[in-house]
């Protein structure tokens, strides 16, 4: 773990329980900041983004079918022959030159040098090459639409932690509310029984009551430190005193119904499946295409040169050159073939199936995550109105003690059923706002784009774009390209990016200074 960040979380527990002061290094003020911070820097979407570039090169390589590859070879040998006199008499040598040698004796060196130029231009693949294409092409948009449900999924989380983040700190500081309250509760019991207005019993519920919340305001340190480490493994750094959450109305739907209709067209997990299915599909072409044949041309320049002990002319070095059409016709593999075509088949069925189920999940998602935010806002009603009761009750049974009406464990309930309903109203606010963030990534459209429109936005299509023609594009590429895939009996068919939903403006705008709670 790199020190920097074991600082940042250090910090996020070292100030947790800072009372009235953040002591971590400044951080994101509203969620506008955080999400701008986590969208730019979070090591997961990083990570995607570069998994989805790495994806992208294998539509190049797929493309690498129609192209023509250029190689060369090359060999040396270098060989020896020693022959006896006595061998080369007991065959019947003569000596013809008259240098008291007989013809094949002695020693005799050669080397023989080889090289060749191979140049190879597939003409027709069967439609095993345009298959291919069509494959990588989905699954690259289905990488796209994976990056957006990673998107969508780091976004939440950075909602939720800070939504979380301001849970707690709300937390904190009615604990610590309670326990000054409570602590002065103490007080005035010692002192009225003192006096003798008051038993000893009264006394030790006050102290057992201060106790107990004591032991909360702990634990709520504890959690708040938990909480802000979780935001600044999220957004990078610690948080400040953040802002009250913005509004997301404007991007919620009116009703469930739309909802659902959104969801299905713009769900990117959804999106995704369906683009692996054409992937898929594709690949039940190429699989078929394997009973097809294939033509191609190829042309070889050959350079060859022996070198006898001798011998060095330049005349030895040969030359040739070939140009051929080949054409290769699978008749028989085994089964392999058919094989391999049931199996591909199989799998679009699985993938076709699975598209199915994602759909209904994504449908299940929407209902879950719109129940919760109509649940949380009601429970927002119930819970404001529990804490303008309590707080009557708990006024008026303090005062109802002054004057013999009430006990002091009165008191102490009626306290802590104020700081019950002012932590549940906290909560149901909290809930409410995580609730319809789940809603909107459920339906795809929890994005950058439609929450922070002025922060720069990753392109994934940039690096696409860039790779369709780069080193090793050749111009006759495109018409081989047409040929084969038309002219084949099993042809697949191109996938098509799918529309996008328009940015919704105008972005997540900070709440109205009146809405801010000092």
């Amino acid at each position: 773990m790199p020190m920097n960040f074991r600082g940042r979380l250090l910090a996020a527990t070292v100030c947790a329980g800072a009372v009235g002061a953040v002591a971590a290094p400044a951080g994101a003020e509203t969620l506008a900041d955080a999400i701008a911070l986590a969208y730019q820097n979070n090591p997961t979407l990083q990570a995607q983004r570069a998994t989805q570039r790495a994806l992208d090169e294998t539509y190049v390589q797929a493309r690498t079918n129609f192209r023509p590859t250029l190689s060369v070879t090359g060999s040396w040998s270098y060989s020896e022959t020693a022959t006896p006199a006595v061998v080369a008499a007991a065959t019947g040598a003569f000596d013809r030159n008259g240098d008291g040698i007989l013809d094949g004796a002695g020693r005799q060196d050669a080397a023989l040098s080889r090289g060749a130029l191979t140049f190879t231009q597939p003409l027709w693949t069967g439609g095993r090459a345009a298959a291919a294409v069509n494959a990588a092409n989905a699954d690259v948009l289905a990488g796209r639409e994976n990056l957006r449900r990673v998107e969508a999924s780091v976004l939440t989380s950075v909602i939720q932690a800070y939504a979380d983040t301001r849970r707690d700190q709300e937390s904190l500081r009615i604990r610590q509310e309670n326990v000054a309250v409570l602590t002065s509760q103490l007080k005035e019991s010692q002192a009225r029984f003192d006096v003798g207005e008051l038993t000893r019993t009264d006394v030790a519920q006050s102290q057992a009551r201060l106790a107990q919340a004591q032991a909360l305001l702990q634990q709520a340190i504890a959690q708040l430190a938990i909480t802000r480490a979780g935001y600044a493994t999220l957004v990078g750094q610690n948080p400040g005193q953040l802002e009250p959450e913005p509004s997301l109305a404007f991007m919620l739907p009116g009703d469930p119904d739309e909802a659902y209709k959104v969801a299905e067209q713009f769900n990117p997990q959804l999106r995704a499946q369906q683009f692996t299915e054409q992937a898929s599909r594709a690949r039940v072409a190429a699989a078929h295409a394997e009973r097809m044949p294939t033509v191609g041309v190829q042309a070889t320049v050959d350079f060859r040169n022996q070198v006898r002990e001798e011998i060095w002319e330049r005349d030895f070095f040969t030359r040739g050159t070939s140009l051929g059409v080949q054409v290769q016709v699978p008749l028989f593999s085994g089964g392999l073939v058919s094989s391999r075509v049931r199996q591909a088949v199989e799998r679009n069925n699985a993938d076709r199936i699975t598209v199915e189920g994602v759909r209904r999940n994504v449908l299940q998602g929407v209902t879950q995550f719109w129940s919760q935010l109509i649940a949380a806002r009601a429970n927002i009603v119930s819970s404001e109105e529990q804490v303008r009761a309590a707080m009557i009750a708990a006024e008026g049974t303090r005062e109802e003690q002054k004057v013999g009406l009430r006990t002091t464990i009165d008191v102490l309930n009626a306290e802590q059923e104020l700081r019950q309903a002012e932590l549940n109203q906290v909560s149901s606010r909290r809930d409410e706002y995580v609730a319809a963030a789940n809603v909107l990534a459920t339906m795809g459209r929890l994005e950058a784009r439609n929450l922070v429109p002025a922060v720069q936005r990753y392109d994934a299509t940039k690096n696409f774009r860039k790779l369709r023609i780069t080193w090793g594009w050749v111009p006759w590429e495109e018409p081989i390209s047409i040929l084969d895939e038309a002219a084949t009996p099993w042809p697949s068919s191109t996938p098509a990016e799918k529309p996008t939903e328009a940015p919704m403006a105008p972005g997540l705008q900070p709440p109205p200074a009146a809405a801010i709670k000092k």
